[in-house]
């Protein structure tokens, strides 16, 4: 997994979290160089921040749901 994967549009909240779990451990073992650890901290913040987006999406999306689930139980009566 090298940064320039990190642009995949195809990226998803599970691969992006596999991938900083992958970054944690090799940045943890200790075996990289400095560069590489470097490059692997600069692809983690991306990764981050993309989790970050998606997370705040699926909160916006579940309250935005909850009202609607509101406004129909008031319609009805309920």
């Amino acid at each position: 997994m090298t940064p320039k994967e990190t642009d995949n549009s195809d990226l998803t909240f599970e691969l992006a979290m596999r991938r900083l779990e992958e970054t944690v451990r090799l940045l943890e073992a200790g075996e990289l160089t400095l560069s590489d650890s470097i490059e692997r901290y600069k692809e983690a913040m991306q990764l981050v921040q993309f989790c970050r987006t998606q997370l705040d999406r699926a909160e916006l999306e579940i309250e935005r749901l909850l009202a609607e689930d509101g406004a129909d139980k008031e319609e009805n009566g309920a």
